[in-house]
């Protein structure tokens, strides 16, 4: 199959294309996040209904994502692609005429079956188009302009959701994704396999796909009510049982969706490890120190969305150098030490207590948030690379679909685990310091029944105004030691992801270091 150079003109609109596309569907997921209080606000929604708004995106995202790759491999990474975008757009159009939360919730599941088509194919186009030689330089260009936009999402948000015009963060999708749909029309040309078998596999695709439904809505509910109920058992035990079936059938398939030999490949699999365990430390850190600074710290949505802005500027200053270091010297070295760094950032931010608001940033989060984004900016271009390049050029769009579900999946379990586990963290240390507290045991019970809301938990009417004040720094103080445990547990992940680096990636399976 036939390269272009990064910097040809056909290189230049295959970039600009793919960057506005990914930049469309990070942007829609970051900032809405943000405007959720508004949104919750005009359409009456309860905290369930928020739930699903979020999550009817992410459950069809995590279903279909593999589906999503394998469709560009075998049908055409143009074709999917721009078929993709123009359901994402015409989902994002119908959620911002939304009139009611059935209907947004409807909508967003749209959204989610165009993304699963088009996040994928980004990376597949940008893997299967540029020359092997310039590969982590473009990937690293992609990286560093969609983390921009992502980071930008949280202060897109909370300006339009401060001005009441929050359904334009889904509005906002539609000229955008016009946009990148007339640059692939015109500009790009069809990627596609000419030995590629055409026929799908049916019979996998749809035990792939509910198999990670099951898994992902098995997460989902675990916070709400506990493993022992059967919507989570009994959907984890459904997933994990079709995966099983998944694999069967993939074994014995003429026409796999998924080829298991790629796993064969030490790289591939470590690569893949390494995404899961560093993004769920990661998603999960960055969760619960945004609850921090708006819940505890008193910092507004949007203070709180620029906190984050030295780590958008080591994205675009690093980001591309580390993709073109790793072209020269191979992923390894960057998928080593990246994480390590980015754990022990994560670390850092652990050791935060309460401050005096945003006059303490630069002394408080920004070290630990400078050293997490060096970490993530040396890693995330050499990161795709490495699973990119570790796979023959037909199976690019099947490579991303397995990376881009690992990472997912993995915002999923953080999500979920990491919820559940911060309640127990935050219960225990407040149980501590009630005992301290003259109250009486009803009293008790009403401080300890508001722990599930963490750190926006509220001094019940019980409470007399003399232990006001006493159970707010409670709560607060709770949930700072909450915090604290949860972003250990996240640099473990963050650490344990620069292991899987040391142990199984090797920089000579690479189609570019082989030549």
């Amino acid at each position: 199959m036939p390269t272009v150079s990064l910097n040809s003109t056909a290189g230049r609109w295959i970039m600009v294309s793919t960057i506005l596309a990914s930049a469309m569907a990070f942007i829609d997921a970051t900032a809405l996040n943000v405007v959720l209080p508004a949104l919750q606000q005009s359409l009456q929604a309860t905290g369930a209904d928020l739930f699903w708004i979020l999550n009817a995106y992410l459950l069809m995202l995590a279903s279909l994502i593999l589906i999503g790759g394998a469709m560009g491999d075998k049908l055409g990474r143009k074709k999917i692609f721009m078929l993709g975008i123009f359901i994402f757009i015409t989902g994002s159009a119908a959620c911002g005429l939304a009139g009611s939360v059935m209907l947004l919730v409807v909508f967003r599941v749209l959204q989610g079956i165009g993304g699963a088509l088009m996040i994928p194919g980004s990376l597949s186009l940008i893997s299967s188009s540029i020359n092997a030689q310039e590969r982590g330089k473009a990937i690293g260009t992609w990286s560093a302009f969609t983390t921009v936009v992502t980071m930008g999402g949280p202060i897109l948000g909370g300006a339009l959701a401060d001005a009441g015009l929050w359904r334009y963060i889904f509005f906002i999708n539609v000229p955008i994704g016009i946009a990148a749909l007339f640059m692939l029309g015109f500009k790009v040309k069809e990627i596609k396999d000419d030995n590629s078998n055409t026929q799908l596999d049916v019979a996998g695709a749809i035990t792939i796909a509910i198999s990670l439904a099951s898994i992902t809505f098995g997460f989902l509910r675990f916070p709400a009510v506990g493993f022992n109920n059967p919507q989570v058992y009994g959907t984890l035990g459904l997933g994990v049982i079709l995966l099983i079936v998944f694999i069967i059938i993939e074994m014995k398939s003429s026409h796999p969706m998924m080829p298991l030999n790629l796993f064969n490949n030490t790289t591939f699999s470590g690569a893949n490890l390494l995404t899961f365990f560093l993004y769920a430390g990661l998603g999960a850190g960055m969760l619960f120190m945004s609850l921090n600074l708006v819940q505890v710290q008193g910092y507004s949505q949007l203070q709180s969305g620029l906190t984050f802005l030295p780590f958008t500027v080591l994205m675009v200053t690093i980001a591309r150098f580390a993709g073109s270091m790793a072209d020269k010297l191979g992923p390894r070295l960057f998928l080593i030490f990246g994480p390590a760094i980015a754990g022990t950032g994560l670390f850092m931010l652990s050791f935060v207590k309460q401050t005096a608001g945003p006059h303490d940033y630069w002394f408080t989060f920004f070290p630990g948030v400078f050293v997490l984004g060096l970490g993530m900016s040396l890693t995330v271009a050499p990161l795709t690379a490495a699973v990119m390049g570790s796979v023959s050029d037909h199976f690019s769009g099947t490579a991303s679909g397995i990376n881009n579900a690992m990472t997912r999946i993995s915002g999923v379990f953080a999500n979920a685990i990491f919820g559940a586990l911060a309640v127990v963290f935050f219960s225990g240390a407040l149980q501590q310091q009630l005992q301290t507290i003259p109250l009486n045991a009803k009293a008790k019970q009403a401080v300890m029944h508001q722990a599930a809301d963490l750190g926006n938990a509220k001094v019940p009417a019980i409470i007399d105004a003399a232990n006001h004040s006493v159970i707010k720094k409670a709560y607060h103080t709770g949930f700072i030691a909450a915090y604290a445990n949860i972003m250990r547990i996240s640099a473990a992940l963050g650490f344990l992801g620069a292991l899987m680096a040391l142990i199984f990636i090797r920089s000579r399976h690479l189609k570019a270091a082989a030549g």
